[in-house]
């Protein structure tokens, strides 16, 4: 039997990440090992990956030397950057930047970088119709991704630019799932309107990367879009309501209303969700749901995903 070709994947203990190790390690007749780096090789979902067949390693992503020792030897990588931990673009850009020089220096064969749209292609800094955060930014957190894409070009990295989409696991573990009101209701809040939101399980972000590695070079230097689906705010809640058992109402909130909710990264995601809205049928359109279940045949719909995950739901 062939040596197995090393797949490094950087945040393997997180959402994306991990789903791409669990979808490698769970392919007996997979092509590729899984090398994953995380920062702390002794946490409980390290050692489960270790112990589920997975090269665990770590590496600081800020270090490029440490990037480039994760990569040595290996045939392609899976990189992702930690916006939510820092809330820093310009580091955000910095860890890119690493990643794509290392994986440069290194020689590997076929990168896929985790992006997302840079707004301001659509939103220029000097159109007002939503703030302009941290002096350069409309949605800082995809900005600084799609900004990032450049280094990838720029270093001759043979890259599939992978654009995800919204986690429905936000409503499980980021607070945006259905509240109850003063009259016990439960009423799922968004500032989108009625336009469609392009959404995903975080899983499946991972499994579709592995579809992406399975193809091979025809992916190399394309840009693809995930969804799971692409559903109203309605749609939402209706789908909610069945998974619960309990009627969910949508309810529409300004974008100003939720930019001042108060909460770290409040003005960000109001502005990502104008974005979402205003460039609904743009978004959409570079994410075809045929193309993503060709990448992984056992897609979750909003449904099956509510399925599995709705007791998890914080309903308070």
């Amino acid at each position: 039997m062939p040596e197995k070709k090393t797949i490094v994947v950087f945040g393997a203990t997180g959402a994306q990440g991990g789903g791409l190790v669990s979808a490698i390690l769970s392919d007996p007749e997979s092509e590729f090992a899984v090398r994953a780096v995380t920062r702390d090789i002794h946490s409980e979902k390290a050692v489960k990956l270790a112990n589920s067949g997975a090269e665990v390693v770590s590496a600081d992503i800020d270090d490029l030397e440490s990037v480039k020792a994760a990569l040595k030897g290996a045939f392609g990588a899976y990189f992702v950057t930690f916006f939510w931990s820092h809330f820093s673009p310009e580091k955000e850009l910095e860890e890119a930047e690493n990643m794509a020089r290392a994986a440069k220096d290194e020689g590997l064969h076929h990168v896929i970088w985790s992006t997302l749209e840079n707004t301001r292609d659509y939103v220029p800094l000097n159109d007002d119709r939503m703030p302009t955060l941290m002096g350069k930014y409309k949605v800082p957190h995809f900005d600084a991704k799609g900004e990032a894409n450049k280094f990838f070009y720029d270093y001759g990295v043979p890259t599939t630019y992978l654009l995800t989409s919204f986690y429905w696991d936000n409503l499980v573990y980021f607070g945006m799932g259905p509240k109850r009101n003063a009259e016990g209701k439960l009423v799922l809040t968004f500032p989108i309107g009625d336009k469609k939101l392009s959404g995903i399980a975080a899983q499946d972000i991972g499994k579709a990367a592995y579809g992406i590695f399975k193809k091979g070079a025809e992916m190399v230097g394309q840009t693809v879009g995930i969804a799971g689906e692409h559903l109203t705010g309605n749609e939402m809640a209706a789908a909610l309501s069945t998974a619960l058992g309990e009627e969910v109402t949508y309810q529409q909130i300004s974008f100003d209303a939720y930019r001042g909710l108060g909460f770290p990264g409040a003005d960000d995601l109001g502005n990502m969700f104008q974005f979402y809205h205003d460039f609904a049928d743009e978004f959409a359109a570079k994410r075809s749901l045929d193309f993503t279940r060709e990448l992984d045949p056992a897609l979750q719909s909003f449904g099956k995903f509510l399925a599995e995950n709705a007791e998890k739901l914080p309903l308070k």
